[in-house]
């Protein structure tokens, strides 16, 4: 009999589950049938949703995953929301096994005054991917501009505030989005560390391309540009780092040529209040820090405020809780063992499994979401007997279809994604991204 396994998530590391499941069991001669539910009507996850517009090499990795769901063991059935369109208890009927791959699309909070004042890197990042669920305008008349964080999503949020929007024209954002980046007032981008350069989280070359615009000047401050031994031993031991450090040491100092547009990296300043009212933030209060030789810091008790009327917070991601499922609130992922989800006791809770950002938190690398949902995938083939008492996928479609839920189909994404190319192809560009749900159902039925 076949197994049964529903995905919940349609993102890379949903994707490469159903990959992995799908080839384990071809080597073992098992039959299994996977579903593939995705929220939103397109595939892909952060992959369409979380890349900058400007980086479309990283999105390479969309044709990989395509193949996948390709496959003729794997439905993608999309615009269906877990614990809205379908239960946890309903998915028992239909699926001997449900592996939970929601990642993490929440942003962390900081825990300083004012907090509420600022933007999470996420929800701009979603507005200029163009998420069909958020609002298509976006409030950027802030001269001055603060982003708390030294990771690639900093450098993203950063650049994409600092360039000008005919740069961006080129790439797959909507007219929603060059609208609202043409209307905007920014020319100073100031991105904070609270650490010393040689352990900023940047990649190397993510960290070069800030300085290939030609209306961007990249300026390092040499204020707090130290590095203590335990720096040199830490970027010793990778060479990432000594690469991110030899960028940033042959930047400071450098003579202003003039850009019309500036991106000032701060180190070892530590946001400490974010200051302002009803009418937007005023200022971004930080403390100088000092390293203590292990690779943290305290502060000094220097405070500098910082001009700025908008402040971004990207320091990291964050999952949410599902229906019916448990959650660690403090590490924000769902209690397991290698996957196996477990219940509050501890133990292990059959046919429940988890991979991804939501499984071992937002860090990590593609190899990283590979051997991770290997894992969960080899716990979820030892474990799992046939327990679905409806097992053929007529009988989830007809229980959607009972709910009125408007599923798009691997064969929608297909007309969805030839609709955009040739948006992309009237205007001379690789892509046009349709930016709302209705639009994207629509290109699905009708391409």
């Amino acid at each position: 009999m076949t197994l049964r396994v529903a995905i919940v998530g349609g993102g890379p590391a949903g994707i490469y589950a159903a990959d992995i499941l799908t080839k384990a069991s071809a080597e073992a001669g098992a039959d299994v049938s996977v579903d593939i539910l995705e929220r939103l009507p397109a595939p892909f996850g952060l992959v369409r949703y979380g890349v900058a517009p400007d980086h479309p090499r990283i999105k390479e990795i969309v044709k990989a995953l395509q193949r996948v769901l390709a496959k003729p063991e794997v439905r993608f059935l999309g615009n269906v929301e877990y614990g809205v369109d379908v239960k946890l208890e309903d998915l028992r009927d239909f699926y001997d096994a449900v592996v939970v791959a929601t990642g993490a699309m929440a942003d962390r909070d900081l825990g300083i005054p004012g907090e509420e004042l600022s933007y999470g890197a996420a929800d701009f990042v979603s507005w200029y991917d163009a998420h069909p669920d958020v609002p298509q305008t976006w409030p950027l008349d802030a001269k001055s501009v603060a982003v708390l964080g030294v990771g690639n999503v900093a450098l993203d949020v950063a650049r994409v505030l600092a360039k000008t929007a005919d740069e961006m024209l080129s790439t797959d954002i909507p007219a929603h989005v060059y609208e609202g980046l043409k209307a905007k007032t920014t020319t100073d981008v100031h991105v904070f560390a609270r650490r010393g350069p040689a352990y900023a989280k940047f990649s190397p070359l993510e960290l070069r391309e800030l300085n290939h615009s030609p209306n961007v000047e990249v300026i390092v401050h040499p204020e707090g540009f130290d590095v203590d031994d335990h720096g040199m031993e830490h970027i010793g031991k990778h060479k990432a780092q000594k690469m991110v450090l030899d960028t940033l040491a042959n930047w400071v100092g450098r003579e202003p040529v003039g850009k019309p547009h500036r991106i000032h990296l701060h180190f070892a300043e530590a946001p400490t209040e974010i200051l302002g009212g009803p009418d937007g933030v005023t200022t971004l209060r930080t403390e100088r820090t000092r390293p203590l030789g292990d690779g943290s810091v305290e502060g000094t008790g220097q405070v500098t405020n910082w001009d700025v009327q908008a402040v971004y917070r990207a320091v990291g991601y964050r999952s949410t809780p599902l229906p019916g499922l448990p959650f660690d609130e403090r590490a924000a992922v769902i209690p397991n063992d290698g996957g196996r989800v477990l219940d509050l006791d501890g133990d292990p809770i059959p046919g429940t499994f988890v991979t991804g950002w939501i499984k071992r938190g937002p860090v990590g690398l593609i190899g990283h979401t590979k051997s991770d949902a290997a894992e969960t995938v080899g716990h979820l083939l030892a474990e799992t007997g046939q327990t679905a008492t409806l097992r053929e996928p007529g009988d989830i479609d007809a229980y959607l279809a009972e709910r009125n839920v408007d599923v798009a189909t691997f064969e929608h994404w297909e007309r969805l994604d030839q609709h955009e190319v040739a948006l992309g192809e009237a205007e001379g560009r690789a892509r046009v991204k349709v930016g709302d749900r209705e639009g994207m159902l629509r290109a699905g039925r009708d391409g």
